[in-house]
């Protein structure tokens, strides 16, 4: 979704939040809008001032509540007393929460965390980032290049880094992320991958799980320091886990693009990772070939899984189809592009 409609329907579902915020005394005016046209109404039928009809009564009163009464001043006491007592309760009742409304809705900025949760919530099929450290910007920035749609969530924020991540258009929730309402308010439910990057192992992973048990299908990508633990994480529970050998930002970004990734080595300088993905049908590696996908992509097709039969050494010209999964090698920023076209 581009970036400006996504902010006109964020405003709309703002303005919606706002309206059932003052609904009471919204509801109460037009109780007793309704209630005084037509008690207006009886009355100037009784002493011979008739209206045209009860709409007219009703907006002859609406008026009344605002110091702009459209018709003639009546001649009966009773008709006359309506223009005295309406204005008190058009005040009392409306005035005060539709100039609260109006300060609410034209000054976001005192509603920082209101505005981005509504923004928050055109996301879907989209990455919830726990973190903003500077693991966690890096990562953003990849996400953020991919045209991958992002949710950060944070604490404490760095009022550098939160300005920065908002002029790409991306939403930053400061909350805590071990909260179900904050995850909730990031659009936990709606999600394809939750990444977390806080340099606490333990939040890390009491996230995680409160992560899946709200939404069993995502995708775990967690920050672990240790490698063992990192492995048990991976073989338990699923999450996809990269230690303290593999804090790159690009690989933690593929691994939230969808891609099964390992750590990354360094070979001449340079970090490569393999990566497992299944192509998809209508994307773009369905009916490529395998030169094409290594010449495409600046990477090493390592191998073609088609059925049940596995070529370790797929040759140039062989046909990707549909279903079938690829064993690629390459720098995690090559790989961040082969996962994206994938989806």
């Amino acid at each position: 979704m581009h970036v400006q409609a996504r902010r006109w329907k964020a405003s709309w579902r703002d303005t919606l939040l706002l309206l059932r915020e003052f609904r009471a005394p919204l509801l109460v005016f037009s109780v007793t809008l309704i209630g005084a046209g037509g008690l207006y109404y009886a009355i100037a039928a009784q002493v011979n001032e008739p209206m045209d009809g009860m709409a007219a009564s009703v907006y002859l009163v609406l008026t009344m509540a605002f110091l702009q009464p459209s018709g003639v001043f009546p001649h009966h006491p009773l008709l006359q007393t309506f223009y005295f007592i309406m204005p008190l309760i058009g005040v009392g009742t409306l005035a005060q929460g539709l100039a609260d409304f109006g300060i609410l809705l034209f000054n976001r900025r005192a509603r920082s965390k209101e505005w981005e949760m509504a923004v928050a919530s055109t996301f879907s099929n989209h990455t919830i980032l726990v973190g903003l450290g500077h693991l966690g910007y890096r990562v953003v920035n990849k996400l953020h290049a991919m045209d991958e749609p992002v949710v950060v969530v944070e604490l404490n924020p760095s009022a550098d880094l939160v300005t920065a991540v908002q002029k790409m258009g991306i939403p930053v929730i400061q909350d805590d992320a071990t909260r179900p309402t904050a995850l909730e308010a990031a659009g936990i439910e709606q999600a394809r991958t939750i990444v977390l990057c806080s340099q606490n192992d333990a939040m890390n992973l009491k996230i995680a799980v409160k992560a899946r048990s709200m939404n069993p299908k995502i995708q775990v990508v967690v920050r672990i320091f240790d490698d063992d633990f990192a492995d048990s994480l991976q073989e338990q529970f699923g999450f996809t886990a990269l230690s303290a050998t593999a804090m790159a930002a690009p690989a933690f970004a593929a691994a939230a693009a969808g891609a099964d990734i390992t750590n990354p080595i360094t070979v001449e300088g340079e970090s490569l990772s393999l990566a497992r993905l299944k192509v998809e049908a209508k994307f773009a590696l369905a009916g490529m070939t395998v030169g094409e996908v290594e010449q495409n992509y600046d990477l090493s097709v390592v191998l073609l899984k088609h059925d049940s039969e596995q070529d370790m050494h797929p040759q140039s010209g062989q046909i990707i189809s549909a279903g079938d999964t690829l064993v690629v090698l390459g720098a995690p920023e090559r790989l961040n592009v082969i996962v994206h076209d994938n989806q």
